[in-house]
């Protein structure tokens, strides 16, 4: 059983391991979540970047509070430990912690 957070802004890049993995735990959970794609556009990367005091991504926003620079299995840790959601056992549908290859 999932249990929704009130809101979650993801910032990702359009095609990027990182991002890739934390759009795996938000299919997942079968959360909803509004994606800004900082590289479509530039205005997302600027208020990522504002938000959340650096530039690297992803970033992401649950209840407000300011994931910077995270995996997916980062995000992951954090619903459970503020209990947003419940522990599935099931894998993710990618792979949740591999890097960008524009790196």
């Amino acid at each position: 059983m999932t249990t929704s957070p009130t809101e979650i802004v993801c910032y990702l890049k359009t095609y990027c391991g990182w991002s890739e993995g934390v759009r795996a735990m938000m299919r997942k959970y079968g959360l909803e979540y509004e994606e800004k794609d900082i590289i479509k556009n530039p205005a997302f990367r600027w208020e990522m970047e504002q938000k959340s005091d650096q530039q690297l991504s992803p970033c992401v926003t649950i209840n407000g509070e300011m994931l910077a620079d995270v995996s997916g299995d980062e995000v992951e840790q954090y619903l459970l430990e503020h209990r947003l959601v419940e522990q599935l056992d099931d894998a993710a549908d990618a792979p949740t912690d591999s890097g960008c290859l524009d790196h």
